[in-house]
């Protein structure tokens, strides 16, 4: 339990760092003033937190100041934390699938982290004791395809793929039905990275994931965003076109180890209510963890 706690307060340095490094004087041994407000809300929009939620957490803790009759900037310290660990669902627990193939669609813009993200989950269900096969349906950025041909030579996991510029469509097709006939436990499709903005581009994904369908009655079986948390609050309107176009159903918070604004999670949670599974700390495969508010909470606030 100290290793785990560790990882997330190592992951999580540079926000706490950098967006809420000027927390410990802000809320030092000083009179509560407007100052006081003012200051901590600045700092929690700085750190990606969103309007909203920044309201509402200070609203709150007005609330608090006034029902408990603080006095103290210090005071607050312990009901910030309290405030902030309740704006986040509850932790998550590892996501299990009675479908057998269960088929996971990767998707997210480009650079978000999906194919190395998708060769960590594999790991991590391969030591589950669970069989898996990967979907390379990136097949516009050759390099992807090369990725995860070394992680599935590296895990033992079988990468079924096509030629370069073929149709994703067709992968994510021949990836599920290979899997039933290999009576695979888990298929891990990437799709390649587009811009939300990108009306082709989002058709297409909703192409893959009607062929997947196809492929296996009532595929796929997961949806999961892969968000790089070093784009702040653009990630929340991302969530929000992928979610419209393909039905996201969980969210995989990337890079957040080299995040220097942790906050869209709130965001996210809050806006979207989808729940946020996974935690990327760093870049060995254990770093990938399941997303812990708790532990989350108290690494940025350090």
């Amino acid at each position: 339990m100290t290793e785990f706690f560790s990882r997330w307060k190592n992951g999580l340095a540079r926000t706490s760092k950098v967006a809420f490094g000027r927390l410990a004087s802000l809320l030092g041994a000083t009179e509560i003033s407007q100052d006081t407000w003012d200051d901590l809300e600045a700092l929690l929009i700085q750190a990606d937190l969103g309007l909203e939620t920044t309201e509402s957490i200070l609203t709150s803790l007005k609330a608090v100041v006034k029902r408990e009759g603080l006095t103290r900037a210090e005071e607050l310290r312990s009901f910030l934390k309290s405030e902030m660990r309740s704006r986040l669902s509850p932790p998550t627990s590892l996501p299990v699938f009675t479908a057998n193939p269960a088929v996971i669609l990767l998707v997210g813009v480009n650079g978000s982290g999906k194919t190395t993200t998708a060769a960590k989950l594999g790991q991590r269900y391969k030591q589950l004791g669970k069989s898996i096969l990967f979907g390379a349906a990136d097949t516009f950025r050759a390099a992807a395809v090369d990725q995860l041909q070394v992680w599935g030579d590296r895990l033992k996991i079988e990468v079924v793929y096509g030629a370069p510029e073929s149709d994703p469509g067709a992968v994510a097709y021949n990836a599920v039905q290979a899997a039933v006939a290999r009576n695979v436990d888990m298929v891990f499709i990437d799709t390649a990275g587009r811009l939300h903005t990108r009306f082709n581009l989002m058709e297409e994904l909703k192409k893959v994931n009607r062929v997947v369908g196809k492929a296996l009655d009532g595929a796929p079986h997961a949806v999961w965003l892969v968000l790089d948390a070093t784009t702040g609050q653009n990630a929340l309107q991302q969530a929000k076109a992928f979610r419209d176009a393909v039905k996201v159903n969980g969210v995989i918070l990337s890079k957040l180890d080299s995040s220097a604004r942790g906050g869209m999670a709130f965001a996210i949670q809050r806006e979207l209510g989808l729940p946020i599974l996974f935690a990327g700390l760093g870049e060995k495969p254990e770093d990938l963890t399941l997303f812990d508010p708790e532990a989350f909470v108290d690494g940025i606030l350090g």
